[in-house]
């Protein structure tokens, strides 16, 4: 572990931490729709930011009132939306038609197929979400949605699961219900809402075999307004030294045991997302 490494991660100086800062993210302002991309997509490509993992897609998109995602396919990818604000309409060629809040996650397995349309219908309001991909870990399955909810005030200072791979404790392979949604790939994504002065913790589980690490990654969500500049808002420690603004994040590496500590070291409360990958 380098001295650089050791200094952005104190508390567990075993863990590397690699920032992803807001203004190196990709992105585009295209009128109806802002947009920042993590991993290359549409027309930014960056050949080292290319996937993480399983975790091919984060997308912190803003969606005009009554514009949208025409109808689209997708197949082989595990496809889930995060909605911060706002409301977002699916529509999907399994027959599958609502509208997305806040709190809500929904789960659209394409396998081997499926065509949809993400709209804002809402004719005042902006809608911003999160758009997440990550590869299955097996082909050829049949497409499935899934919706789940989770209120603030079950996120406020814990580090609540909300998508996991299917078999995992507590997920359930319901439409609509209670725990994680269910994901066909090797990737967990936890949520929180942290107060000033409040802190969580993720613990890295064991590597698969052969491996001797887990990756994580950490996103702060830019709930106070779009910004394309440098970071700013709500603000994070992680394990002690390496601070995170809204639109900011970090890849992680960890061993068994080892630790991610967010802390909220702004003002406001910060909503974080933690992804934890083979």
């Amino acid at each position: 572990m380098s001295s650089a490494a050791s200094t952005l991660s104190p508390l567990n100086p075993n863990v590397k931490l690699v920032p992803r800062l807001n203004t190196e993210r990709g992105g585009a302002n295209h009128g109806w729709l802002k947009t920042f991309h993590t991993f290359s997509f549409a027309g930014y490509w960056d050949p080292r930011y290319m996937s993480f993992g399983n975790l091919r897609v984060i997308n912190e998109d803003r969606v005009e009132p009554t514009e949208g995602f025409g109808t689209h396919g997708h197949r082989e990818m595990e496809i889930f939306s995060y909605v911060v604000s706002g409301e977002l309409e699916h529509k999907d060629s399994m027959g599958n038609l609502e509208i997305l809040k806040r709190g809500d996650i929904q789960l659209t397995s394409a396998g081997t197929g499926i065509r949809h349309s993400e709209y804002n219908r809402n004719n005042k309001s902006m809608v911003h979400f999160l758009q997440i991909w990550a590869e299955p870990h097996t082909r050829g399955l049949k497409p499935k949605y899934f919706t789940r909810h989770f209120t603030d005030e079950e996120k406020t200072d814990k580090l609540v699961t909300v998508v996991a791979p299917v078999g995992s404790v507590g997920v359930k392979e319901e439409r609509e219900g209670s725990g994680p949604a269910p994901v066909q790939s090797n990737v967990t994504l936890k949520s929180t809402i942290l107060t000033p002065g409040k802190s969580v913790e993720h613990v890295f589980p064991a590597p698969v075999s052969g491996e001797t690490q887990r990756k994580g990654y950490i996103h702060v969500i830019q709930t106070s307004g779009y910004n394309t500049g440098t970071a700013k808002g709500n603000r994070v420690r992680v394990n002690g030294g390496l601070e995170l603004s809204e639109g900011d994040g970090a890849f992680a590496w960890g061993a068994a045991g080892d630790k991610l500590h967010i802390e909220n070291v702004g003002t406001t409360p910060a909503e974080v997302l933690v992804f934890d990958m083979e």
